[in-house]
């Protein structure tokens, strides 16, 4: 990945929304060539799907949890690829210490979270995973 790339995917952070000309004007070039690096970067799965972000009092009742990932070997890049592919995962970080990542889970109900586990567990390349569920924020 280039300059091009990073800034492409850093515009679509903010917000994924961004139609192809107005991605192609914020980076200075022809849509044909943010088209092309789009097919690029979703074909090699850099891009793995697209995403909302919503205010937190929006949605009151979502269950919010923090899941340790081993990883077994050297597997991260895809297990990494097939986590930003999960929607139940609202964030994934690389982390040291006992856990290779760690995942941050939203889901609206228990039953949702155990569905959401259940298809990160069947991940291949996961090792082990260690689940908590968010109870409440004091700061």
């Amino acid at each position: 990945m280039d300059d091009i790339d990073q800034s492409l995917i850093g515009l679509l952070r903010q917000n994924a929304r961004l139609n192809i000309a107005d991605l192609a004007h914020k980076l200075g070039v022809s849509r044909g060539t943010v088209n092309n690096r789009l097919r690029k970067l979703e074909d090699s799965q850099v891009i793995v799907g697209y995403t909302i972000k919503l205010r937190p009092e929006a949605e009151t009742e979502r269950i919010k949890a923090w899941m340790g990932v081993l990883v077994e070997g050297n597997t991260t890049r895809q297990v990494i690829a097939s986590l930003l592919g999960e929607p139940g995962v609202a964030a994934l970080h690389d982390t040291n210490g006992r856990w290779d990542l760690l995942a941050e889970i939203e889901a609206t109900s228990m039953k949702e979270l155990s569905q959401v586990l259940e298809r990160i567990r069947l991940i291949s390349g996961i090792r082990s995973t260690e689940t908590n569920i968010h109870l409440a924020t004091y700061r």
